[in-house]
This record gives structure tokens, C-alpha cells and sequence, in this order.
């Protein structure tokens, strides 16, 4: 019996040490994905600071940018979990604390182009696969609004992950949300012109995330972000199967389906539902031209 009873021991005891070492792999792993540094040098993008630039980069900033970094863009509180820590959204304006006192033209490409902070390494959640495919024009008016918004002194909180939420990240239980890892930054998608057309509401499809939670064929997936429902098929083939253009308007507007379900807070509407009707025009006409796909399974 303790023969049974000491072998039962070193067995637990090296499944013990096993579990240990993977645990220890997976934060080391996460560590230096964390840490990892980029030398990409951005291709110059000019800044222009008229009207009409100015009013450009306004727009995307109130669909996308205010939605993290707050009205003001000084940023503030964005993830906070006993658990596994937290992480701001960081202070955009030139402002106490904030990156506009800093950030040269340059940088500010690095970032939201390439998904690369100051400091040569990745940003973390900020969208840049989906800002990747912003034109020149957009991404330069959104350079230049950020710039021009009033100060806000406001310090944020460098990022705090638990050993535990590294643990996970390295599982995949987050998706990827280090976007510098996965942008190919030596290629760049072209920009289609202004317009209702099919080509340009592809553009805003991609510039505004929807293959990143919808699947790349759009025919749904499910979003990595822990709770999230599974994104819809936006195909012929699936949710949108007998909307009107008038019903796309009334979900992206008022969050609301034809059949009356209520979007939730994982699907963007609130800031996607400011593009212009153009916007919005185009888009669904993208979308109804895609094939019909059957719903995805996972």
C-alpha cells in the first residue's frame, strides 16, 4: 500500500510540474508578444488642415475614436477586471497625459495604420486590422482632427494584465488583439473613390471592422471578445435575407432588426449608424452583392 500510495504522489507531483511548466510557457509566451518590437518605418502620409480635411477626420473620429477615447478624446477607464486588470483608453489630445503632446505625424501613422506605439511595440484592442484599409485622405483628416481638438489633462493608466489574463491570451480566450502581429505592412490596399458604389461600400465594410467580427466572408463568426453573441451572416444567404435598404438604415440608426430583436452593445451601431446615407447606401449595396453563404458554424 505506500508503494501504491508513493507512486500516486510522483505521479501527481509530475502532472503537478507538468501543468506548472505550461503555465509558465503560456505567460512567457504572452510576455514576449507583449514585448515584441516592431521596425516599421510608415509611409508618409500628408496632413492637410482645411475644412474639409478637418471635417473628414471628424467624422470617423465620432464613429470610431469617441467610442474608446470618450467626447473629448482624453480617454479614461476602458477595461477594468478584478481577475485580470485593466487597461485605458489612452488620452489623445495634447492635454497633461496625453499623446498629441508627443505623437509626430509619423507616430500617429505608425499607430492607427500599423498597429505600432511609440515605443515600437504593438497597440493592444485598438482596431488597426480595420484602420489598416483607411485611404490616405481619411486616415491624413484623422490625423489632423485629433491634432486640432482642445487639451484635456488627463492621466491614464499604463496597461496592468494578471499572470492569469496572459495565461489566457496566450489559450486565445481574447482572439488576437496585439494587431501589429497580423498587418502586413508592406502592403496597401487600394482605395476606391468617393461614391454609391459597390467598390466603396467594400471599403467602408473593411475600414469599419465588419469582416473582423463577421467573418472575412461575412457569412458570420463569432467575436473573440468573451460574452459576445455570434455575429450574424450578412449574406444574401442569411440575416438579411428580405431587408430593405430602409431596414439597414433602421438597425445601423436605431439598433433595431425588421423582426424587432434589439442590437446589442457588441455590434457597433451607435457609431456606425453616424455614417452619412451614402455611407450607408453603399455599404448595403456591398453587402447584397456578396454570395449567398450559408450561416458559419463557429
Amino acid at each position: 500500500m505506500k508503494k501504491i500510495l508513493k507512486w500516486i504522489g510522483v505521479v501527481v507531483g509530475a502532472l503537478v510540474g507538468l501543468i506548472v511548466l505550461a503555465l509558465a510557457g503560456l505567460y512567457l509566451s504572452a510576455e514576449f508578444r507583449f514585448n515584441k518590437t516592431y521596425d516599421i518605418v510608415p509611409e508618409p502620409v500628408t496632413i492637410l488642415t482645411d475644412a474639409a480635411s478637418l471635417e473628414i477626420g471628424k467624422h470617423w473620429a465620432e464613429i470610431h475614436c469617441q467610442t474608446c477615447h470618450g467626447d473629448d478624446l482624453g480617454g479614461g477607464p476602458f477595461f477594468d477586471d478584478p481577475s485580470l486588470g485593466y487597461a485605458d483608453a489612452p488620452n489623445l489630445t495634447s492635454g497633461k497625459g496625453g499623446m498629441g503632446g508627443t505623437y509626430t505625424d509619423a507616430d500617429w501613422v505608425r499607430a492607427i495604420r500599423h498597429g505600432i506605439n511609440h515605443d515600437d511595440t504593438s497597440v493592444f484592442i485598438m482596431p488597426s486590422n480595420d484602420f489598416y484599409y483607411l485611404s490616405d485622405a481619411d486616415l491624413g483628416g484623422i490625423i489632423a482632427y485629433v491634432k486640432s481638438v482642445p487639451p484635456v489633462d488627463r492621466e491614464t493608466r499604463p496597461r496592468s494584465l494578471a499572470p492569469f489574463a496572459k495565461v489566457l491570451y496566450s489559450l486565445g480566450a481574447f482572439g488576437n488583439l496585439l494587431y501589429a502581429e497580423t498587418i502586413q505592412h508592406d502592403v496597401r490596399p487600394p482605395a476606391p473613390p468617393v461614391g454609391v458604389t459597390v467598390d466603396y461600400g467594400e471599403y467602408l465594410a473593411n475600414a469599419n471592422g465588419c469582416p473582423s467580427c463577421h467573418g472575412p466572408q461575412l457569412n458570420g463568426a463569432q467575436p473573440s471578445e468573451p460574452g459576445a453573441p455570434f455575429a450574424p451572416n450578412l449574406t444574401p444567404g442569411g440575416e438579411l435575407i428580405g431587408w430593405s435598404e430602409a431596414d439597414f438604415f433602421k438597425a445601423m440608426r436605431q439598433g433595431v432588426t425588421p423582426s424587432g430583436r434589439q442590437l446589442g452593445d457588441s455590434m457597433p451601431w451607435k457609431g456606425l449608424g453616424k455614417m452619412t446615407d451614402d455611407e450607408l447606401k453603399a455599404m448595403w449595396l456591398y453587402l447584397q452583392s456578396q454570395p449567398k453563404l450559408a450561416t458559419a458554424t463557429k
